[in-house]
């Protein structure tokens, strides 16, 4: 009994440490991603690529850092150059070096989310948006998203943590500055109305007053034809003269058919 027992249970147990010596000696790095070896909690500047690889059994074990795009959307508030309160919403898409995943890993950790990205987010902005005034920061808003993205790069590049994409969300400003805005916009825009009546009604003088030099030119001439020759307004007469003659005259009192006279009315 005893010797069966050591015939079939013994090298069952042998298998089995050999099983797990082998898998404790094989791990996968999966796609898009980076290993850290780390050795009996010693960090390596070796970082393992995607695939298979083979680590020392029980003293080594590998960190996997993710080197895809990731995106991360925060929010917050901030100042403006004339002291205007801004409440924002960002989002970043970044991305960590393969080289940097070690001493990333090393230096931070996993949570290099909420240590690095995520302060040096709300920092770069809080800088940026101290230089701008907060109707700047509307008007300007490419110019806003360009220069944050630029000094959160600078921040977060040192440790291989590249900044691929970032978009303002969203600004949010008081009650008050918005109430202030609109009542500026509605200002200029009486103001355009305004400017355009007044073209308008120069441009109606200047008509008018071409006009009038242009009957008084007329009249000018007319005077200079009476004057030059009497006959002109008989000529004038004559000249609008339809050619039919008055079918009747008559002072009120007594009117006179001219058709029964000359006979026209058959």
């Amino acid at each position: 009994m005893k010797k069966n027992f050591k015939k079939i249970v013994l090298p069952a147990i042998i298998i089995f440490a050999v099983l797990v010596v082998v898998l404790s000696s094989v791990t996968v790095v999966g796609a898009g991603n980076t290993g850290v070896v780390v050795t009996m909690g010693a960090v390596s500047n070796k970082v393992l690529a995607e695939g298979l690889h083979f680590k020392a059994p029980f003293v080594q074990q590998v960190v996997q850092i993710n080197n895809r795009t990731q995106k991360i959307e925060t929010d917050g508030s901030a100042s403006s150059k004339d002291l205007q309160i801004i409440s924002y919403v960002v989002a970043v898409n970044y991305r960590i070096d393969h080289n940097s995943s070690a001493s990333l890993y090393k230096n931070i950790g996993r949570s290099y989310e909420s240590v690095i990205i995520t302060p040096a987010i709300q920092e770069s902005i809080k800088a940026v948006t101290a230089q701008y005034t907060a109707e700047e920061l509307i008007t300007k808003r490419q110019d806003v998203s360009t220069e944050i993205k630029a000094a959160l790069e600078e921040k977060i590049g040192q440790y291989g943590i590249n900044v691929e994409i970032f978009n303002i969300i969203n600004f949010d400003f008081s009650e008050e500055f918005n109430a202030a805005v609109e009542a500026k916009q509605t200002a200029q825009q009486n103001a355009l109305k305004a400017e355009q009546d007044l073209a308008r009604i120069e441009i109606e003088a200047k008509q008018k007053v071409t006009q009038a030099e242009a009957e008084a030119e007329s009249i000018k001439l007319i005077q200079e034809a009476l004057t030059a020759s009497p006959d002109y307004v008989e000529y004038i007469k004559w000249n609008k003269w339809d050619g039919k003659l008055p079918t009747v005259m008559g002072d009120g009192d007594y009117i006179m058919d001219i058709d029964s006279i000359t006979g026209r009315a058959d």
